[in-house]
């Protein structure tokens, strides 16, 4: 005959609290070396250097394709921003802030890219994924000549970060990413 034991299974009190410990600790560990917000500072870099190489493109496509091009009114220093203010602004003496987006000469950057013969590269112009007072872009022309500016957030993309494209991106400015033809505008 078998001995009847009274025996549960089960975890106890104490095993519980440990193990929601350790997973605790661990949590705090993984939240700490991934740093979710430089990880997002990081992705909207990486979608403002993806932008302005889009409009470089396109600038590019313009001044090659279009028999007389006018990359519109940057005069005086005056440069075309997305931002409503532009106390971040160091690159520029002053801006002319425009959020539209329209490719018909009557977006942020003043090319009509609807006059390429194969038609705009581009649906919409970019706007910065902030976009604000610190963080948007801008753009600066003269005769066919131009500059579009933006600042980075990360610290990856920041000067002498890991993939720092601020100081080494050619232009005059080491604290904003600069592309375009002219990068002393």
């Amino acid at each position: 005959m078998r001995n009847k034991i009274n025996s549960k299974k089960g975890f106890t009190l104490i095993e519980l609290l440990i193990v929601i410990a350790i997973l605790a600790i661990l949590a705090t560990a993984v939240i700490t070396v991934l740093n979710p917000a430089q990880l997002l500072k990081q992705a909207r870099d990486s979608t403002r250097i993806s932008d302005l190489a889009a409009l470089n493109s396109a600038i590019s496509l313009y001044l090659a394709d279009v028999s007389s091009p006018s990359l519109g009114t940057c005069a005086g220093g005056t440069a075309r921003c997305t931002a409503s203010s532009t106390s971040g602004l160091t690159t520029r003496t002053a801006c002319s802030v425009s959020t539209s987006t329209s490719v018909t000469n009557t977006g942020w950057v003043d090319v009509n890219f609807a006059s390429i013969s194969a038609g705009s590269p581009l649906s919409k112009e970019p706007m910065d994924p902030v976009n604000s007072t610190s963080y948007f872009y801008s753009y600066g022309c003269s005769s066919t000549t131009y500059e579009i500016d933006a600042r980075m957030e990360s610290t990856k993309y920041g000067s002498s970060g890991g993939s720092d494209v601020v100081s080494t991106d050619g232009g005059d400015n080491a604290t904003v990413y600069e592309v375009g033809n002219s990068l002393v505008l």
